[in-house]
């Protein structure tokens, strides 16, 4: 994260948090007895690289020097402790994903509406407080005021959850609702979180004090904050204030879709990514190795989906989870088709280019509307998408960490990361390899 975006979004974080009225922004929702309540927080402490899980805003900030992801993870260690082994790269696509016992492609029948796809996430959440297997769900909900801001909420009703379905976007102090959580009386606890925010909690698990926790994941690749999110969606429309759902679709396009009802399409290579400013994605999101969020109980995302959500069951606790659905859920095998390779080596020539700070280069007008029309007919599609994907965070992460934050490479970057990112060229060089805290079996 450069210094900049890093001191406004810390003073953003700290007026929002800090402000008396924080426990009021879902109106009425200050009652822990609601079935939705917004507690309030503390303000951010400063961090270097921070994508404000929460961690900093609790009674002990001091902790996030063992909790978080962008100092010194350990996947392997972190992975035996949550799902009892470590990913096996002579599975088939665990060096990718990460750990798992099965993947599937999903929709809830029918879908729910407002949902961000067809509900599967809100829908598990709900089965769980029907059937009182936890007190409470720990999620975000929309700022009254903005819908895209997001609010960290702990729900403690099914009812509930229909008011946090959707997307948003911008850093929002998940884990600092732990504490007033705990101090509710919650026991068993539901958090559904981005990859930073999990690795965080499982961290902590142990010395949090419940008796049950289930993690519900989302992949998550880039996050901004909700003010440079506007941003971009002025440069998508002409009237962004009537935006009320935003896609990245497997299908190379991004969905919008208006208040008047109306829909619109966009290839991603026509997606105005270059007139973004250097700094839109922190370096934090910039460099992230956990894109599947691989210490989840299940993964609920879309990019292996074509068109459908993509399901990753991990341990045993992600099966209980599938299973609340039964049969409201309908679930299908992975597609899996076209080659990555191209795309992947195109990616890293333009991530290089924007990591030496030299300007993208702008595929021709003419060659963006065939390439548009090509990619999801003849690119990676299904589980060979959603590989690309991972590969190109991988390769994003190491070209950005040794252009900005060289230092870091031996502690940030696992050794997986290096195996994505060997068969395009990039090989460690000295002192970039030094997080032998715990190798990945199979991976010298």
């Amino acid at each position: 994260m450069t210094a900049a975006l890093d001191h406004a979004t810390l003073r953003e974080h700290k007026a929002f948090g800090a402000s008396p009225l924080r426990g009021l922004l879902l109106t009425g929702l200050d009652d822990p007895a609601a079935a939705v309540w917004a507690p309030p927080t503390g303000p951010a402490a400063h961090r270097d690289l921070c994508t404000d899980c929460g961690v900093s805003r609790t009674a002990d900030a001091r902790r996030c020097a063992r909790a978080c992801q962008f100092i010194q993870p350990d996947y392997p260690a972190m992975e035996a402790r949550v799902h009892g082994r470590v990913r096996d790269p002579t599975r088939p696509d665990e060096l990718f994903f990460g750990p798992f016992r099965r993947m599937v492609r999903a929709r809830l029948s029918p879908a729910r509406p407002d949902a961000q796809w067809t509900g599967v996430a809100t829908r598990i959440a709900e089965r769980l407080l029907e059937t009182g297997a936890v007190d409470a769900v720990l999620t975000m909900a929309p700022d009254p005021q903005d819908r895209w801001r997001p609010v960290p909420v702990l729900v403690t009703r099914a009812e509930g959850m229909a008011r946090v379905r959707g997307m948003r976007m911008g850093y929002a102090p998940l884990l600092a609702l732990l504490e007033p959580a705990r101090a509710a009386g919650h026991r068993r606890l539901a958090v559904i979180g981005i990859p930073c925010q999990v690795y965080a909690l499982r961290a902590l698990e142990s010395t949090l004090g419940f008796e049950r926790l289930y993690v519900i994941g989302t992949p998550c690749s880039d996050n901004t904050t909700t003010e440079s999110f506007h941003t971009f969606l002025g440069l998508l429309s002409d009237r962004p204030e009537t935006i009320t759902y935003l896609e990245f679709r497997a299908d190379y396009h991004v969905e919008l879709r208006f208040a008047d009802g109306g829909r619109r399409e966009i290839p991603f290579l026509k997606l105005p990514i270059s007139d973004l400013p250097p700094d839109f994605f922190p370096l934090t999101c910039r460099t992230c190795v956990d894109y599947t969020n691989v210490l989840a109980d299940i993964t609920v995302g879309y990019m292996g989906g074509e068109g459908e959500q993509w399901l990753l069951v991990r341990n045993a606790r992600g099966e209980e989870l599938l299973d609340l659905l039964g049969d409201e859920v309908k679930t299908s095998a992975p597609g899996d088709a076209g080659k990555r390779a191209g795309a992947v080596k195109g990616f890293l020539i333009n991530t290089a280019r924007a990591a030496g700070g030299l300007p993208l280069r702008r595929m021709p007008g003419f060659m963006r509307g065939i390439m548009g029309w090509a990619m999801p007919r003849v690119g990676p599609r299904g589980l060979e998408f959603a590989r690309a994907r991972v590969e190109m965070k991988a390769v994003e992460t190491v070209l950005h960490l040794r252009r900005a934050e060289p230092r870091r490479m031996k502690t940030m970057i696992p050794d997986h990361v290096w195996k994505l990112v060997a068969p395009y060229g990039l090989t460690p060089g000295p002192g970039e390899q030094g997080n032998t805290a715990g190798k990945t079996p199979g991976i010298p």
